[in-house]
């Protein structure tokens, strides 16, 4: 028997100018709810898998996003407007700040969607990304069932365009210094920008302006959301012709800018986004590039890992990081990252923003953390680096005096580490999405990211913030001790089956936050279903569960199938209590009953 879609619920609504909605305007249509956080990488991910499907099916879907924070900055009604602007988000948000249509949802990750048929019933649950090719065929068969069935009305969305005022930089993400200047990836306008010596006149700018991946000259030439630069060593610039590498965040790639002329060329990169077995010549959200060890070394944050790629030899390859998400220091191989967006080279060290754990980390020979304690621990507090804490940093900046500098993007503020006393404090705040900074004679110059500009700030400059220390309003699941069954429900798509002709074609992987919360059942196995044995006497702490599965066309006649993968990190926070659960059911991909 299916579920009728609860009440939608939350602060007030975006795109829709100005008007209220309720499940009542959806009736007659399909409705896919789109549970996300703007800070969630995956989620990024799924705005671009959705933005077919709503041209597809303009007149018989209309997609909602409900925007459900993780951070405490994402709840700010304000911060929220400005995100949906940055990410040119197409149909109508639901601002859900207290996540009350979240939890009446039951969502449990980051992104959740949710389709609802024509008469309001819940008919379908996804987890993760790669998910755009099963709502395609499930919508084709469902719109097909209710036309027969007379209970499609096919009609406009509700959506209804902002009209920002337009401005020289749009969403700023990262700047690097010229000698009479400063060029800026310019993400909210698709393009790289040189700014004159005031930081404000605009020189030139390096692209068409529009969304694209095209290679040319500077008035041909198109980004998708550019976030990272750096500039080549003089004699490196030479020999290879051009001058600056530029992370083309959402085509997945990495571009070269040569200076003089304007011409951008793409060094790495089809504009695909990577997925397990797709090799090194496709990249996945790369939000920071640093020149170090003769390398230029690529944040990778759409898989938690850290790249380098050889100019010399052409080849990009895994450096650091094992595409699990969370905190883990020690080997390169064996670390945890998580959306690293942050790069700064400093000698035998490059610093690194790794912004989901709010976290200040470096890499030498071994990955080591300076700030930061997990997925879920934030906030902003001085003194001591094991105690300090920051909110979701995107960049890091190399002082002269040795110490970085921290643009703590969501506390709006820039911080600062020492590393010889080990201690943390505040340099700037009220600043709006502060992303990037570099150093300019006895000043910092930081990009604010959502004021669309770039201000400076002294070296030496000391404010005193008003600390706070939080964790992430989701609600914890509450879980018995002792034996405890996770089971993670994947159906494939219509016309599609589990194929492991070339291997398994499931991984899951489990472990815990505290490690010793889970006395058995961590590890990676084949089969989506696993005992856990929780240890009543840790309590409450967080599951991390990372899931991937493969399905390929169901027909003997087609020779080379086509095959998808499916994917999801969940980080589920419990709470251990003598009444809790013993099955813990988390939906990848799966129909209603």
């Amino acid at each position: 028997m299916h579920v009728r879609a609860p009440e939608l619920k939350g602060r007030g609504w975006l795109n829709t100018g100005g008007r209220e909605l309720s499940l009542a305007d959806f009736r007659g249509r399909f409705l896919l709810l789109d549970f996300w956080t703007f800070c969630c990488i995956n989620c990024l991910h799924v705005l671009d898998e959705l933005r077919p499907l709503e041209e597809k099916y303009g007149d018989a879907l209309v997609i909602v996003g409900v925007h459900s924070p993780k951070f405490a900055h994402e709840g700010e009604e304000a911060a929220v407007r400005s995100a949906v602007e940055r990410y040119e988000v197409g149909h109508p948000v639901l601002d859900d700040p207290q996540l009350v249509t979240w939890q009446n949802y039951t969502a449990r990750a980051w992104p959740t969607l949710v389709l609802v048929d024509p008469n309001g019933y819940i008919v379908a649950q996804y987890s993760g990304e790669g998910h755009e090719h099963a709502l395609d065929a499930q919508l084709a068969e469902l719109i097909e069932e209710h036309e027969r069935a007379g209970t499609l009305t096919r009609g406009k969305s509700p959506y209804v365009a902002p009209a920002p005022e337009p401005t020289d930089l749009r969403f700023p993400a990262k700047v690097v210094a010229l000698d009479n200047g400063f060029l800026v990836a310019d993400a909210g306008n698709h393009s790289i920008v040189e700014l004159a010596e005031d930081a404000t006149t605009v020189v030139r700018r390096i692209g068409t302006g529009e969304r694209g991946f095209v290679d040319g000259g500077d008035s041909q030439a198109r980004f998708s959301e550019p976030n990272g630069l750096t500039l080549l060593p003089d004699d490196v610039a030479a020999r290879l012709g051009y001058d600056v590498v530029v992370a083309d965040t959402v085509n997945h790639a990495l571009r070269g800018i040569a200076l003089q002329s304007g011409e951008v060329t793409t060094l790495v990169g089809t504009g695909k986004q990577w997925m397990d077995g797709d090799g090194t010549d496709v990249l996945s959200s790369p939000w920071d590039v640093a020149w170090w060890q003769d390398k230029v070394w690529i944040a990778m944050a759409g898989v938690h890992q850290l790249w380098t790629y050889d100019p010399f030899t052409k080849v990009a390859e895994v450096a650091a990081g094992t595409t699990n998400e969370g905190l883990k220091d020690g080997a390169p191989a064996e670390a945890w990252f998580a959306q690293t967006s942050g790069l700064a080279a400093d000698g035998d060290r490059l610093w690194l923003a790794d912004s989901e754990i709010s976290a200040l980390r470096w890499i030498d020979t071994e990955v080591h953390t300076a700030v930061g304690t997990g997925l879920f621990d934030f906030g902003l507090r001085d003194g001591k680096a094991s105690e300090a804490l920051l909110q979701h940093p995107l960049g890091v900046t190399v002082v002269p005096d040795g110490s970085i500098a921290i643009a703590d993007t969501y506390n709006g503020a820039v911080r600062r580490y020492d590393p010889r006393a080990d201690v943390v404090d505040t340099m700037a705040t009220g600043l709006a999405e502060p992303s990037d900074a570099v150093v300019v004679g006895n000043e910092l110059l930081v990009v604010e990211s959502a004021a669309h500009r770039l201000t400076r700030i002294p070296l030496g400059a000391s404010a005193k913030a008003d600390e706070f220390s939080t964790r992430t309003q989701r609600p914890p699941m509450d879980v018995m001790g002792g034996d405890v069954t996770l089971e993670v429900v994947f159906t494939p798509p219509p016309g599609q089956k589990l194929d492991d002709r070339y291997g398994p074609s499931t991984r899951l992987l489990v472990s815990s936050t505290p490690e010793n919360l889970l006395r058995e059942g961590a590890g990676d196995s084949t089969d989506l279903s696993r005992r856990l044995v929780i240890d009543e006497r840790v309590g409450d702490g967080v599951l991390h569960v990372a899931v991937q599965a493969a399905s390929c066309d169901d027909s003997a006649e087609v020779e080379f199938p086509a095959c998808h993968m499916h994917r999801q990190d969940w980080g589920v926070p419990i709470r251990v209590t003598p009444d809790g659960a013993v099955r813990l059911e988390l939906v990848l991909s799966g129909a209603t009953a």
